[in-house]
């Protein structure tokens, strides 16, 4: 009977029923859109999908703030910034591209940043402390191996990297964002291909500003924005930088930011400064891309490699972008982050 409807459906079609068909989907399109708002069952829907998830760790219990957008059963993805220290905010272009494709996300303040608690206690800034983190956080999100994706940006790769490595059971997919897997290898990187390609004269301003520690010279934040940031950050013109980014900066938090990146934004020297997990990458059984853009402050070889080394994984290049490829190279970017997570959510 249902063969014999499909030929009917299709006649319809073929002698100019344009208007049917266009009814139809309509009605396909509204009873999607029904089904991705469906708030059935759901305790976060007074906040509009926000709800503060308590965290508990070796010195107090504290809360961190996410956020839901859409219901999908078989991908909901969780949203890893960066910093460490920054915000959810810089993801909001995500807003423009995936509820029409019917994607599940969330946003999420990880414990220090701007919109979630932040203890001022240096014990709580580490790598193992904040998998734990994500880990309280998937759970109370109820999200599980069947649909619990992550996508971790810079800071948020290696913290993403970090979470696969111990609790890979309960992921479904990974997508590591302009994060190479070794500090020493981005450092190395930065000294041999990114400095020599700086403006010299405003190099050598930096690095005495730097060798003075005088990190909140208005003249070094300058020469870092006018010769770095616009090249190898986020590739427009700073006056036209988008909110959801001078939301991001204004709200960074430095107690956490210094104290794991380091001070200098022309290579890491923090708590994480020895952090490599290269030879690890080949245990990370679950479906991985990998995302490296062209005139990132990451090498985007390296990441190339990367991709390769994970049993499942996936490169997409962004020829156009930079550190920040979701806002310069953006549809490249969220067409590549789609494509995988249609790809891998159809398993």
């Amino acid at each position: 009977m249902k063969n014999v409807m499909f030929v009917f459906v299709s006649s319809l079609v073929f002698f100019g029923c344009g208007q049917k068909t266009v009814e139809t989907n309509q009605l396909i399109s509204m009873q999607a859109e029904s089904s991705y708002f469906d708030q059935t069952g759901r305790d976060d829907v007074l906040a509009g999908g926000v709800k503060m998830i308590p965290i508990s760790t070796p010195v107090g219990d504290f809360k961190v703030w996410t956020k839901r957008v859409g219901n999908n059963p078989k991908i909901k993805l969780l949203l890893l910034h960066g910093g460490p220290g920054s915000t959810h905010e810089y993801f909001e272009p995500f807003d423009s591209y995936l509820p029409q494709e019917g994607i599940e996300y969330y946003y999420y303040d990880q414990l220090g940043s701007y919109y979630s608690d932040q203890p001022n206690i240096p014990s709580l800034l580490d790598t193992d402390r904040f998998v734990e983190e994500v880990e309280q956080v998937r759970i109370a999100l109820g999200l599980g191996a069947d649909n619990f994706y992550i996508l971790g940006h810079s800071w948020g790769g290696i913290l993403g990297i970090e979470y696969a490595l111990k609790y890979q059971h309960n992921l479904k997919g990974l997508i590591i964002s302009n994060m190479m897997a070794s500090i020493p290898a981005y450092n190395e990187y930065a000294t041999n291909v990114i400095m020599p390609n700086l403006n010299q004269e405003a190099l050598a301003k930096i690095k005495a500003y730097e060798a003075a520690e005088d990190y909140t010279n208005e003249e070094y934040q300058a020469l870092l924005l006018n010769h770095h940031y616009v090249k190898h950050v986020l590739r427009m013109p700073p006056e036209k930088w988008p909110d959801p980014v001078n939301r991001s900066f204004k709200h960074l938090n430095p107690e956490v930011y210094i104290p794991m990146q380091g001070p200098s934004e022309l290579g890491a020297s923090g708590l994480l400064v020895e952090w490599d997990r290269t030879a690890d990458l080949k245990d990370i059984k679950v479906p991985t891309l990998v995302i490296g853009a062209e005139y990132d402050t990451m090498d985007p070889k390296h990441m190339e490699w990367m991709s390769k080394e994970f049993p499942k994984g996936q490169y997409l290049y962004s020829p156009n972008g930079s550190h920040w490829a979701i806002f310069d190279d953006q549809k490249i970017y969220m067409q590549g982050v789609i494509k995988f997570l249609k790809e891998t959510g159809a398993d």
